[in-house]
């Protein structure tokens, strides 16, 4: 997290004091780096020499607009998995020919939405759902672009939950069933072949994975053109690992883009990739508050303003966050503290056994590398209130998601005159 750095004691987020933020902004919220961002897809961009392909944002792990929109302003496209995040990618500028449609549940209106604004194709992920695209199309009188999403049953992705290449895994068509899945597609009315996809999970850290998967595809492509079929783009999808653990060593991004040249050079098809987490991991701290300092027989407990509800990763998947105090003079003298939110759920947690420097109640921290999957599956627990994000620029920042506070929760509900 390059754009983190301490500075006369102070945690920055590039050239703005943390500290000084929170004393106009209500903790806890969710800081963003936008040269963070800028810098990690320009060296992702910059690792790939093929002659065509397509980076499609995965809008589903981080559905900001202004974060979607500083991609779609470096040229990327997106990948979407509901008709929210199509509207979303699309109010934000991403041109409907470079928005490919993931996901196995899709509804008809998200399908008929989805081919009525264009968009680039469809990663079919069952039978039924290719029958359900082909009967919406032949109505709407119109074919629809297609690939079918292939499990390679492949085990990948740092946790069993976000795993999604394996054989009991609800994702994608059984790979030893692609040519006779195509064959089908092929004989339905409304539908065009137009490629092939594969995702095998998410945070991978190693190559070997996305070795065997693309050997795998590029064989079956093969396969498929032999027999008629024209695969003329290659969704690979995403899965890059980045580091949250100062000993975890992340995707070597420069290996990555060395592989899809030697497998994808001579492919002859349109290559698109769907980074995620790499692309906003590290763009983010999550700031709160301690409230309390609670000291037992046998543990320490820092309970802040955050919860559960703001990030729930480390409860979820058990996923480690670095966290450290905004003033660097609050690094020394340590004690593992856990640090725990005020949620009535012992998951309530964003780490055990941390070591945290001297600290008061009213001190601030930071939550670490939480750019990815973290506002984005916040809820509104306990009636608890949704909290702001940041966008910084330099030495400027702006709120780029308002605050929902409780009173607006509340008066949601809906009282029937009856009761």
């Amino acid at each position: 997290m390059n754009n983190f750095n301490y500075r006369n004691g102070e945690l920055l987020i590039e050239s703005i004091n943390v500290s000084d933020i929170a004393k106009k902004i209500k903790t806890p919220f969710y800081c963003y780096s936008l040269n963070h961002l800028k810098e990690q897809y320009t060296k992702l961009d910059k690792s790939i020499e093929l002659e065509d392909y397509e980076i499609c944002f995965s809008i589903k792990s981080n559905s900001n607009q202004s974060i979607i929109k500083t991609f779609s302003k470096l040229g990327s496209g997106a990948d979407v998995v509901s008709i929210g995040e199509l509207k979303r990618a699309l109010k934000a500028g991403i041109p409907s020919k470079k928005i490919v449609f993931s996901g196995v549940g899709k509804t008809s209106e998200e399908i008929e939405y989805a081919i009525k604004n264009d968009i680039l194709m469809f990663n079919v992920e069952s039978i039924s759902e290719l029958k359900k695209i082909s009967q919406i199309s032949k109505d709407l009188n119109i074919k629809s672009n297609i690939s079918l999403r292939i499990n390679p049953d492949i085990s990948a992705g740092g946790n069993e939950k976000i795993s999604t290449g394996k054989a009991q895994d609800k994702f994608g068509i059984d790979w030893k069933s692609t040519i006779e899945s195509y064959d089908f597609a092929a004989s339905l009315p409304g539908i065009k072949i137009i490629g092939i996809d594969f995702h095998i999970g998410s945070q991978i850290n190693e190559i070997k994975p996305f070795e065997e998967s693309l050997d795998l595809l590029v064989g079956i492509i093969s396969e498929l053109r032999k027999k008629g079929h024209d695969i003329k783009v290659f969704d690979i999808g995403g899965g890059l690992g980045v580091q949250y653990h100062q000993k975890e060593k992340p995707l070597d991004i420069k290996k990555y883009g060395k592989l899809l040249s030697e497998k994808l050079g001579e492919i002859e098809c349109k290559i698109i990739i769907e980074p995620g987490r790499f692309l906003t991991a590290n763009s983010a701290i999550l700031v709160t508050k301690i409230i309390y300092i609670k000291n037992t027989e046998t543990n320490n407990f820092l309970i802040v303003d955050a919860a559960m509800n703001d990030f729930i990763r480390p409860t979820l998947y058990g996923s480690y966050h670095e966290i450290i105090t905004i003033n660097e003079d609050k690094k020394g003298n340590l004690s593992n503290y856990d640090i725990v939110g005020p949620v009535c759920e012992t998951g309530d947690y964003f780490g055990k056994k941390i070591p945290i420097g001297k600290v008061d109640e009213e001190d601030l921290l930071a939550i670490k590398s939480v750019g990815a999957y973290g506002s984005v599956l916040s809820s509104n627990y306990n009636t608890r209130a949704s909290i702001n994000e940041i966008l910084v620029n330099n030495d400027e920042f702006e709120i780029i998601r308002d605050r929902i506070e409780d009173e607006e929760l509340i008066n949601r509900d809906k009282i029937p005159d009856w009761i």
